[in-house]
């Protein structure tokens, strides 16, 4: 891997922050790749300090996210509408949101980082903002413009679901061979290109 990895901040009022700080102190400990987080540096800064956590923040270019993920948590800014509460959600927050996914693709995309990981999202704050799609899943695929698919993943097994973010009823209604082929295709090549399965 040449460039690092980009992580969204995901909802503002939510575990996104966490998730982002505990990973990078474990990144002798577990052997993490060099990421960087496209967020609010002031936000995650005031969040280490609330729980008392030795994660010093680096306002960065995602070149620099290698250089600096040693002694930093590297963090290509972005800013926030409003002052963000623990557990309750903002939607004047939303388009920050969505830019750090947007911007992530985008990087990916122009090869300034090798892949995007997601944190969590709130999808209601981001329905009351305007946001039109179903979740992550089909917002990434609209942003690179190319069939994708959701696999849900742990070390002993890996599911790709055919159909999400639909009610049981439209799932089987859209439930083709077509669409189950083509789903099997998009996991096939990545269980091949990103985990090393030859077959």
């Amino acid at each position: 891997m040449t460039a690092p990895l980009a992580l969204t901040m995901g909802e503002p009022a939510g575990i996104g922050g966490e998730i982002a700080m505990r990973a990078w102190l474990a990144r002798g400990d577990q052997a993490i790749p060099p990421f960087f987080v496209i967020d609010d540096p002031r936000r995650l800064e005031l969040l280490a300090t609330k729980l008392g956590w030795r994660v010093p923040v680096a306002e960065t270019e995602p070149e620099g996210a290698a250089a600096t993920f040693a002694t930093a948590l590297p963090v290509l800014p972005l800013t926030l509408a409003h002052n963000v509460e623990a557990g309750k959600p903002d939607p004047a927050n939303a388009g920050a949101v969505i830019a750090s996914m947007s911007r992530g693709v985008a990087l990916v995309r122009a090869g300034r980082a090798t892949a995007l990981v997601t944190n969590p999202i709130q999808k209601e704050t981001l329905y009351a903002a305007g946001f039109g799609h179903a979740g992550h899943t089909e917002f990434l695929a609209e942003l690179a413009g190319v069939p994708v698919a959701m696999m849900l993943a742990c070390p002993g097994l890996r599911v790709v679901p055919v159909t999400i973010h639909e009610s049981l009823k439209a799932a089987i209604a859209e439930l083709t061979a077509d669409r189950i082929v083509a789903v099997g295709r998009i996991t096939a090549a990545a269980l091949m290109r990103d985990f090393g399965i030859a077959r």
